[in-house]
């Protein structure tokens, strides 16, 4: 029995020395998405793409709008017959202006997804070639709860960013 306890002993004082020699370090994924240059990049890629868009959907709720005060205003005067065409025209223009959003708002989402897609994998690579370079046997990143300034990679990540090609 002596013999186990000795050799179990033994064996945890040999584990714990070689956890001394492990490198671990933490990286903050937000922290790194926030300020990379690519996210940056990613979204006035964005903007660029869908900005016409967004411009026409403005311009149709504009014309709606400006519909719906024409009715408001003429509606007592107007004719049975024109009033339903304008009423028919506007429910018309409303419908086709939802679909036109929801079309956008699907685009939308999938576009930034893509763009989300390629940064993280970028922040992967990142991490990992720093990993490789600085000799990490482990890199945490989300579910820390703490994580000293000593093994904060963060700042390294975001450096690595900067200087790949986009």
């Amino acid at each position: 029995m002596k013999m186990k306890i000795a050799l179990f002993l033994g064996l945890l004082l040999a584990a714990n020395a070689s956890y001394a020699d492990l490198k671990i370090g933490f990286v903050n994924i937000p922290a790194v998405l926030e300020k990379a240059p690519q996210a940056e990049k990613a979204k006035k890629r964005l903007e660029q793409e869908f900005s016409p868009r967004d411009k026409q959907l403005v311009a149709q709720q504009k014309e709606i709008q400006s519909m719906d005060e024409k009715m408001a205003k003429d509606a007592a005067v107007m004719g049975e017959s024109a009033r339903a065409n304008l009423e028919k025209e506007i429910l018309n223009k409303k419908r086709d202006a939802k679909r036109a959003q929801q079309e956008f708002s699907e685009d939308f989402n999938v576009r930034r997804n893509e763009e989300l897609g390629k940064l993280q994998r970028r922040i992967v690579e990142a991490i990992r070639e720093i990993a490789k370079a600085q000799n990490f046997d482990l890199l945490l990143t989300d579910g820390v709860i703490y994580a000293s300034d000593k093994i904060d990679v963060t700042s390294q990540v975001q450096q690595k960013l900067s200087t790949m090609p986009e």
